[in-house]
């Protein structure tokens, strides 16, 4: 099934520390995720940015703002247990417990207004009460989109430039990974599209103890088997046994299988949508348009012994 908003997980959660006994918030996260009949696969289901499985993070929202209506305590860190108010709210059976119900308790209101004025304070987060999405995942899909509207616009602006210039960019590339050694050591290898396949050699490290050899096609057709294979035949005709392939489209799977089962010669395909992401993660030919840092409490520096 698919895994529950955090409002969904709100009952569940307080009914699981109805017997009045301190949890483990971890023990928890297994026994729901039992209780929701949640598979391997949505157990292992990560937020966009990696960082932590979904599930988990959704309960966690969950807790918290089961603490803020203090419905539930957290005496010490990754421990929960209910609260007499806890106690009171499940008595009642509830068929759900959301939002809109926590709004009607007073501790609630005051945790979600914090110093501002009555006046000033939103009932609920719209994108929470609408979605059932914490802030930080709404957060992580946006950045999500962002990003994903940047790759295609990188990906179009790689097909407008020139060819020679699209060399140039791709040793760049390879410079800002680490490879080459210096700009203009790498820069004296391009310009060899007539070489045998070979539009540029770099080096693999700042020594110079092994070469890379670079074919960058500026294509919109798929790259197939046969443009694998010539490149190949340019390695070998080099005494050469590591190359780079770069597209800005895609490669057939049978080009893919070639590559992967070929022994004696490493070739590393990048096509279109891998370029783009490997351009915004090192920097090429992007801009920093705003930042922004998501902080939490640290449950440490409270803690006392």
């Amino acid at each position: 099934m698919a895994i529950p908003d955090f409002q969904t997980l709100m009952l569940p959660l307080l009914s699981h520390a109805g017997d009045g006994r301190e949890h483990a918030f971890r023990d928890a996260v297994e026994v729901l995720a039992d209780n929701f009949r949640l598979t391997l696969e949505d157990r292992q289901q990560l937020l966009p940015s990696g960082r932590a499985p979904l599930f988990y993070n959704r309960l966690a929202w969950a807790k918290q703002h089961l603490v803020m209506a203090g419905l539930v305590d957290a005496p010490r860190r990754g421990v929960f247990c209910i609260t007499p108010q806890g106690r009171q709210i499940l008595a009642q059976r509830p068929e759900r417990i959301d939002l809109k119900l926590l709004q009607q308790i007073p501790q609630y209101q005051q945790a979600r207004r914090g110093n501002a004025s009555e006046s000033d304070a939103t009932p609920a987060d719209p994108v929470e009460a609408q979605a059932g999405i914490p802030p930080e995942e709404a957060i992580e899909r946006a950045h999500q989109a962002l990003r994903h509207e940047l790759l295609a616009e990188l990906r179009a602006s790689l097909l407008k430039c020139s060819p020679t210039f699209f060399e140039l960019l791709i040793v760049q590339l390879m410079i800002k990974m680490g490879y080459g050694g210096s700009r203009e050591e790498a820069g004296r290898a391009v310009g060899r599209s007539g070489d045998g396949g070979i539009d540029g050699v770099i080096n693999e490290d700042r020594l110079g103890l092994d070469a890379i050899y670079l074919q960058a096609k500026r294509w919109t057709n798929v790259v197939g088997r046969p443009e694998i294979q010539q490149f190949v035949g340019a390695l070998a005709g080099q005494r050469a046994s590591k190359g780079v392939f770069i597209t800005t489209s895609r490669f057939s799977q049978e080009a893919r299988d070639y590559a992967a089962s070929n022994s004696n010669y490493k070739v590393v395909l990048i096509d279109g949508e891998r370029l783009a992401d490997l351009m915004i993660e090192h920097d090429l030919g992007v801009s920093v348009a705003a930042t922004y840092q998501l902080k939490r409490i640290d449950s440490d520096f409270f803690a006392e012994e």
